[in-house]
């Protein structure tokens, strides 16, 4: 008499050999520890074929990860530099420009209304810059391409700039248009050593000024190296190094002025009142301002915003890659189903139950996807760190990424493996034994 076990033993079932023998419990089910062991073996039966199969995976788990460190990333340095120009900042801005005499103040932004925005209760400084890039002279030393920051006396404050040495120009250089500079500490050291600069003189483009104060070392905050910087008085750079033809008429043009609130003031109301008084001043109501007036958050916000797109873009990318994993796990269960007919035959022979049969192939699926998925998280941390060392790009790795993108695999894994597991379980007994 021929019994299971002779059957699970002859030479020419190797493969169904350590399924049949797997052992059931109390309930006539398999334990959870033997279906893992099958799913484990049927995975690294075909190595190469598994590997091959989780590829798809693994690309998409480390596309997730990569794709949102390279977002977060800038977002991050868009917020760093946002923050890193002061703290409790307004910004105001004009919408449009019109140049010429022909322009009037009523529509540009001029240097004059700096004194209208700091004339606001609530407003504890005012700064405006104006940058160019000029040769600078001390003795033998010549630098080029040094910024010169055109600014007003709030700069130390609102930037939170320190003086380590000297002064900073006050209101008196900047009505005057005194010819005085404040060096950064990399400026300073790069053209007088450990001499001290107060009080030398050094030629900027033609111009030549004194220095009047070095500033303490602060680095590179938000894309902005304050080191590698000579300021001197706005009214300087509006004379000497960028004039304007038309300033006499509509007055010097800025791009931007920034405003620093009082931290105990209510931020809407002061920006009422900047609106209410640029309006008045230029001749215009609030509604017709062309001004725009935006918080550091509301900067943030929309530079993010900028973002999203691509973000979006990168996140489909990813998606479409995680959908091509799991449609080649599909495949190769369906093959590794059709291969193993006569295993099944077997196992359902010796009293594993349908549902045996379909956990067993769909601990299978889940299983490749979970390997992959682990090889792709760490091709993914490891990938945006390389990344971001070796680019311009910054990356930040997302912790709650990490868990996406393996939770991603784990579904792509029951989604796709479903089908192959059901078809499985649907097989009958004989008809399974009798295939070759």
């Amino acid at each position: 008499m021929t019994t299971a076990t002779d059957i699970l033993t002859a030479p020419s079932l190797p493969a169904a050999e350590a399924a049949g023998q797997a052992i059931l419990d109390a309930d006539g089910m398999i334990p959870a520890r033997e279906i893992l062991a099958i799913a484990w073996e049927g995975v690294v039966r075909n190595k190469i074929r598994s590997l091959l199969t989780m590829l798809g995976i693994i690309i998409g788990v480390a596309a997730v990860i990569i794709m949102i460190a390279i977002s977060a990333g800038t977002e991050a340095t868009i917020a760093e530099q946002i923050e890193g120009l002061g703290a409790n900042l307004v910004f105001i801005q004009s919408s449009f420009m019109r140049g010429g005499p022909g322009g009037g103040n009523s529509v540009n932004l001029v240097y004059d209304d700096t004194a209208v925005v700091a004339s606001v209760g609530g407003v504890v400084g005012t700064l405006v810059d104006q940058t160019t890039s000029l040769s600078v002279e001390a003795g033998s030393t010549t630098l080029t391409d040094i910024q010169i920051v055109g600014t007003t006396p709030d700069f130390p404050s609102v930037r939170e700039v320190t003086i380590a040495d000297g002064r900073f120009f006050n209101e008196k250089d900047l009505a005057q248009t005194a010819k005085v500079a404040v060096l950064g500490a990399g400026v300073a050291a790069d053209l007088f050593g450990d001499a001290d600069p107060i009080s030398q003189q050094i030629l900027i483009g033609t111009t030549k000024v004194t220095i009047i104060g070095v500033a303490a070392e602060k680095g590179a905050v938000g894309g902005v190296d304050f080191d590698a910087q000579i300021y001197v008085p706005i009214t300087l750079v509006f004379d000497k190094f960028i004039p304007s033809q038309f300033a006499r008429f509509v007055g010097n043009n800025v791009r931007m002025i920034y405003a620093q609130i009082d931290e105990d003031a209510d931020m809407d109301t002061v920006i009422q009142q900047i609106e209410y008084k640029l309006a008045k001043s230029k001749g215009v109501t609030v509604e017709e301002l062309p001004f725009t007036i935006q918080t550091q958050d509301d900067v943030i916000e929309t530079r993010g915003a900028a973002t999203e797109a691509f973000r979006n873009l990168l996140a489909w990318v990813a998606g479409v890659s995680l959908l091509v994993g799991g449609i080649g796990i599909m495949n190769i269960m369906l093959v590794s189903v059709t291969e193993r007919t006569q295993e099944i035959g077997i196992r359902q022979s010796v009293g594993a139950t349908s549902t045996d049969i379909r956990l067993q192939f769909l601990t299978e699926a889940v299983m490749l996807s979970l390997v992959g998925g682990l090889i792709g998280v760490i091709a993914g941390v490891g990938g945006a760190y390389i990344f971001g060392a070796t680019s311009d790009m910054r990356t930040v790795i997302v912790p709650s990424s990490i868990l996406l993108a393996f939770g991603s695999a784990a579904a792509v894994g029951v989604f796709f493996g479903f089908f192959p597991a059901n078809k499985a379980a649907q097989l009958d007994p004989i008809e399974a034994l009798r295939h070759e």
